[in-house]
C-alpha cells in the first residue's frame, strides 16, 4: 500500500522571501523597495548592494535603519480523484490549500564610516527566510496519502475518510557583514568583506483525527485497523483449518484456498504497516547553524556612467536538528528531520552586475543582473540537481530628485528560476515572477533623510501533472506585498 508518503509534507521550507533567489532575500533596504535596481547606485544601501561604491560617499559616519512588513500567500490547487472520498470535500476532486506568511518586522541596518580613501562598513539583515508560513488545512500531499489509504481499504468496507491537517514552517537567516572599501582613485574603488549567516528554523506538522467512513458511519482509524485485523485473523484461522483438513486427509489443497491464504496474509501485513499511523503524525523540529563566506566588489565611474560588480561566495551551512524524530525511517522526508542530523542548506554564490547612467544631475537610470549559482550548492537530497538551470534576475529602475529635499523612484525586477516538475512540490516551491517597487526619500534636515517604499511581486502559475489518467496534478502560485519605512542619518 502506498503509505510511505504520509509524512512527505514535513519538508516545508516555509519562508517569506520577498525578492531574490530560491534561498536569498535581496530586499535589504527601503531604497531597494522603491527601486530594486540598486546594483550600481551610490548610497548607504550599497553596504549590501554595491559595497565598493560606498567609498564614493562623503566623509563621515552614515547610519541607516530599515523596517519592512511583508505579507505573502502560497496557494496550491491540487487535483486527485481520492479527494472525492473526503468528508469535507463534497465529492470534489479538486482542492485548494493556502498558506499565509506574515512578517510584521523585518529589520536591517547599514553603517559606514568614510575617512580619506577608506570606507569601513557593517550590515545587518535577514538575507534568507524572514518569517513563518502556516497551512491551517495541511497540504495536498498530506490529504492525498490519507485518501489513497482509504481508497485501498475499500475491500474492507471503507467508503471515505476524514482528517485534520496542519503545517507551519518558520525560518530566519540573520546576516552580519563586515568589510572595507578602498578608493583607488577618483574613478575606481574596491571592496572586501566577510558575511556571517546564523540560521534558525522551526517546523511543525500534524495529521490528526483520521477517520474512516464505513456502513456504520465514521470510526477512528486506529479502531478500524484493529477491527479489520481481527477480521483478517479470523479469516486466516478459517482458511488454515480448511487447509489442515485437506492435509490430514492426504488430499491436495485446492489452489484457490492457498491463494486466499496468501491474499489474507498480504492484507494483514499491509494493515500492520498502517498501525504506526493510527495515531496520526506529530512533528516538532528545531534547526540552527552558522556559515561564513567572503564578499568582494568593485565600482568604476566614467563620466555620466557608473559600473559595479559584486560576488558573494557560497555559504556552506549544515542545519543541526533537534527533533521529536529519533529513529531512521524508510520515509526519506522524515529523515530530514531526524534528531541530531546535519542538513545541507547552502546559500548559493551570487554574481551581481550593475550600471547607472545620469543624463542629468537630478536623474539616474539603473540596470542590473543577478545570477545565483544554485546548481553549484549542496541541498538536502541533492535537490539542486533537479533544477534545469541557475536563477537569473533582470532589473531596471529610475530616480528623480524633484528638488533638494524630495526624491522619487520606480523600478522593476524579472525573476526566472530553472524549475522542473521533479523539483517542484507543495512543501517548498517558488515560481517565476516580476516585481515592481516605488517610493520616496525626504531630506528632513541636512543630516536626516526619511524613506518609504512599496514592493509587490506578481507570480505566474506553475502546472505540474503527475499522472494523466486519472488526472493527478498541482498548480502553484504565490502573492507578495512589502511595505517599508526607513531613516538615514549622517554625522
Amino acid at each position: 500500500m502506498k503509505t510511505k508518503a504520509i509524512l512527505a509534507g514535513l519538508v516545508l521550507a516555509a519562508t517569506t522571501a520577498q525578492a531574490g533567489g530560491i534561498l536569498t532575500n535581496t530586499n535589504q533596504s527601503i531604497d531597494f523597495l522603491r527601486n530594486p535596481a540598486r546594483d550600481a547606485a551610490i548610497g548607504l544601501d550599497g553596504v549590501y548592494s554595491n559595497p565598493a561604491g560606498v567609498a564614493f560617499m562623503p566623509e563621515g559616519f552614515h547610519l541607516g535603519i530599515n523596517w519592512q512588513y511583508a505579507h505573502q500567500t502560497r496557494t496550491i490547487t491540487s487535483t486527485n480523484p481520492v479527494f472525492a472520498l473526503g468528508r469535507k470535500n463534497e465529492g470534489k476532486t479538486v482542492k485548494t490549500f493556502e498558506g499565509v506568511a506574515d512578517a510584521p518586522f523585518i529589520p536591517s541596518l547599514q553603517a559606514a564610516y568614510n575617512k580619506g580613501n577608506w570606507s569601513l562598513q557593517f550590515n545587518f539583515s535577514v538575507p534568507g527566510g524572514g518569517g513563518a508560513c502556516e497551512f491551517n488545512d495541511g497540504l495536498g500531499s498530506f490529504e492525498s496519502t490519507v485518501g489513497a489509504i482509504a481508497n485501498q481499504l475499500k475491500p474492507l468496507g471503507a467508503t471515505g475518510y476524514d482528517m485534520d491537517g496542519y503545517m507551519q514552517g518558520r525560518q530566519y537567516y540573520f546576516g552580519f557583514q563586515l568589510g572595507s572599501a578602498y578608493k583607488v582613485n577618483d574613478n575606481l574603488a574596491v571592496y572586501g568583506g566577510l558575511r556571517i549567516l546564523y540560521g534558525t528554523a522551526t517546523y511543525k506538522a500534524k495529521i490528526s483525527n483520521i477517520m474512516v467512513n464505513t456502513g456504520g458511519g465514521y470510526v477512528d482509524f486506529g479502531t478500524f485497523l484493529d477491527n479489520s485485523i481481527a477480521t483478517v485473523d479470523a479469516g486466516l484461522d478459517k482458511v488454515a483449518a480448511g487447509i489442515a483438513q485437506y492435509e490430514a486427509a492426504g488430499a491436495t489443497v485446492p489452489a484457490e484456498l492457498v491463494a486466499q491464504q496468501t491474499q489474507l496474509k498480504g492484507t494483514k501485513t499491509s494493515l500492520n504497516a498502517l498501525q504506526k499511523y493510527s495515531q496520526g503524525v506529530n512533528l516538532l523540529c528545531n534547526q540552527s547553524s552558522v556559515g561564513i563566506a567572503p564578499v568582494v566588489g568593485v565600482d568604476y565611474k566614467m563620466g555620466q556612467f557608473n559600473f559595479a560588480a559584486k560576488y558573494e561566495f557560497k555559504t556552506e551551512i549544515h542545519m543541526k536538528n533537534e527533533s521529536t524524530v529519533n529513529q531512521a525511517s524508510e520515509i526519506a522526508a522524515v529523515n530530514k528531520f531526524r534528531d541530531g542530523e546535519e542538513i545541507p542548506e547552502d546559500q548559493p554564490a551570487q554574481l551581481v552586475l550593475g550600471a547607472m547612467w545620469s543624463p542629468l544631475d537630478e536623474v539616474r537610470l539603473n540596470a542590473g543582473w543577478h545570477h545565483y549559482f544554485d546548481k553549484s550548492t549542496t541541498w538536502y537530497n541533492n535537490s539542486q540537481d533537479l533544477l534545469d538551470h541557475d536563477t537569473n534576475e533582470f532589473l531596471l529602475g529610475a530616480e528623480w530628485d524633484v528638488n533638494d529635499r524630495v526624491t522619487i523612484s520606480l523600478g522593476g525586477q524579472l525573476t526566472r528560476y530553472g524549475l522542473t516538475d521533479a523539483y517542484m512540490n507543495d512543501m517548498s516551491f517558488v515560481v517565476n515572477s516580476y516585481s515592481i517597487g516605488f517610493g520616496t526619500n525626504f531630506k528632513a534636515t541636512d543630516n536626516v533623510t526619511l524613506k518609504a517604499g512599496y514592493f509587490q511581486t506578481n507570480y505566474s502559475n506553475y502546472d505540474r501533472i503527475t499522472q494523466d489518467n486519472p488526472r493527478i496534478s498541482d498548480t502553484f502560485t504565490r502573492t507578495n506585498y512589502v511595505l517599508g519605512l526607513g531613516c538615514e542619518v549622517t554625522l
